[in-house]
């Protein structure tokens, strides 16, 4: 899903029999984000209803209200009221056709939010019958701002479920009596959930189940689906006896940018955790175990988005002269171009085309490079300080631009390296989860430059995977602060 708060995303039906027209595409929310919505407009209620008491005592009573002290008040009570709607579950994401408009919910959270404020001494008046009088005067109109605001929004968010703007598209691996239920429990569009199929191994005659379930592909398809869009929740649906075989899936799924879940009784220590910690969820009637979650869900692509996007906009503009400057060395310094271009591996494995500055006599293809090693020699004057200071990483603000990298992320390797890694880590795919970076949490560690060891790239993986299950936009600002300081000292840069 990208970033943006609604998302261009294709609703396509796996079927291979389907005919040749465009997919219809379809603005995609995210449920968490909607229902934060609805709490702004609970809020905004609860202060717009403190200022009619204001209007009427200065319009009648010829009152000055101190609005500086009705703007706190009014800001601690809609934040008592939000506290309590979301302790009585008035937020609940699973139900978007049937947002929770519950009157005696919100007059209680009401009561209680403009009781812990009215003491304060709202009115600036006076007397208190004033202020009981202001009170009420108050409890009333935000009590009628938000019935209304409440019935709007459930009517919208209705609509949009409706329309399939919430839809969380689930796939089942392994066909059996578990996929059966699961796609009963879907089948109730009103959920928002969208059941895209069930995938298997099985060949020829066995693709059609006894539980009258056609499979749709294989795992290679189920891994071709998510890493399109098509998907966000994956369950694997095996029997406890093919233990070995869920742990095997659930690694290759593992890398994937959706939610994964098996359902299966048997203990979570058999899959490895890396790091997650798995908790117990149900769909419907099916309990799972959680394997991990999507990554950069809610708020967070939509935080990190215009992060990169405005962060990234006043970087370049800023660094646009010293472009000029080392552009200009470069070319006086030794033949060849100022730009070279490599191809890396970004979200989920797309091919990227990255840019740097030229700091070699040489360029290498990309099924043939060579780890650049300290005291290398084909590395050029202009270009060890280019280096030395990460200069020549720079022109990779412009793939931040295009929407192909992020300032903060997993450092993204040349094909070759990445080919050698995967087959030597297991878990080395699972950091193309997210957008790569310029600079990331490995390398504020010190894990920069040549990769020499394996105890270094395991390093490596586990800051980066740390960073996935972690992210917050203090961290990718605390990252970007520290690595001016590691880029300073230069370390590990050759």
């Amino acid at each position: 899903m990208s970033s943006e708060l609604a998302v261009e995303a294709p609703t396509v039906e796996l079927n291979t029999d389907a005919p040749d027209v465009a997919p219809r595409k379809v603005q995609r929310w995210n449920r968490q984000v909607a229902a934060d919505f609805v709490a702004f407009a609970d809020g905004a209620t609860v202060m717009l209803g403190a200022a009619v008491p204001a209007i009427i005592y200065g319009s009648i009573g010829g009152v000055v209200t101190n609005w500086a002290l009705l703007a706190q008040s009014s800001v601690a009570g809609a934040m008592v009221t939000y506290l309590c709607l979301r302790h009585w579950n008035q937020y609940n994401t699973d139900k978007m056709h049937d947002f929770p408009v519950n009157p005696f919910r919100m007059m209680m959270a009401l009561i209680i939010g403009l009781l812990m404020v009215v003491g304060l001494g709202l009115p600036h008046a006076v007397t208190g019958e004033h202020i009981w009088i202001w009170f009420l005067t108050w409890l009333s109109a935000s009590f009628v701002f938000m019935i209304f605001s409440r019935s709007m929004c459930s009517l919208i968010l209705k609509r949009f479920t409706a329309a399939g703007r919430f839809d969380q598209r689930v796939a089942v691996f392994g066909a059996g009596a578990i996929a059966r239920r699961v796609n009963d429990h879907l089948s109730n569009p009103k959920l928002g959930l969208k059941f895209k199929g069930v995938f298997d191994d099985r060949l020829g005659q066995e693709r059609l189940n006894p539980e009258g379930l056609e499979v749709t592909g294989r795992l290679e398809d189920l891994i071709d689906a998510a890493r399109n869009d098509e998907l966000d929740q994956i369950v694997i649906a095996l029997p406890q006896s093919a233990a070995d075989r869920i742990a095997l899936i659930a690694r290759k799924l593992a890398q994937l940018p959706v939610s994964v879940h098996i359902v299966t009784h048997i203990s979570s220590d058999l899959i490895e955790a890396g790091g997650f910690a798995h908790t117990v969820s149900n769909l419907g009637p099916v309990g799972m175990i959680d394997l991990k979650p999507k990554p950069l869900e809610g708020w967070s692509p939509i935080l990190k988005h215009y992060e990169d996007k405005l962060l990234g906009s006043v970087l370049f503009l800023v660094a646009t002269p010293l472009f000029l400057l080392i552009a200009a060395m470069i070319k006086l310094d030794s033949p060849g171009p100022v730009f070279f271009y490599q191809n890396r591996r970004g979200l989920n494995e797309r091919l990227i085309r990255i840019i740097k500055f030229r700091t070699m006599t040489t360029i290498d293809a990309d099924d043939a490079i060579q780890q650049v090693t300290k005291n290398d020699p084909r590395i050029t004057r202009v270009g060890k300080v280019l280096r030395r200071f990460s200069l020549d990483e720079l022109p990779q603000l412009v793939n931040v631009l295009k929407g192909e990298m992020s300032l903060v992320g997993p450092r993204p390797h040349a094909l070759v390296h990445d080919e050698h890694f995967s087959d030597k880590f297991a878990a080395y795919a699972n950091r193309r989860q997210v957008k790569p970076g310029m600079t990331g949490l490995a390398q504020i560690r010190g894990f920069r430059g040549e990769t020499s060891d394996k105890s270094s790239i395991e390093a490596r993986i586990d800051a980066d995977m740390e960073y996935i299950r972690t992210w917050k936009l203090s961290l990718d600002i605390k990252i970007l602060l520290k690595t001016i300081i590691a880029v300073l000292l230069g370390k590990n840069a050759y």
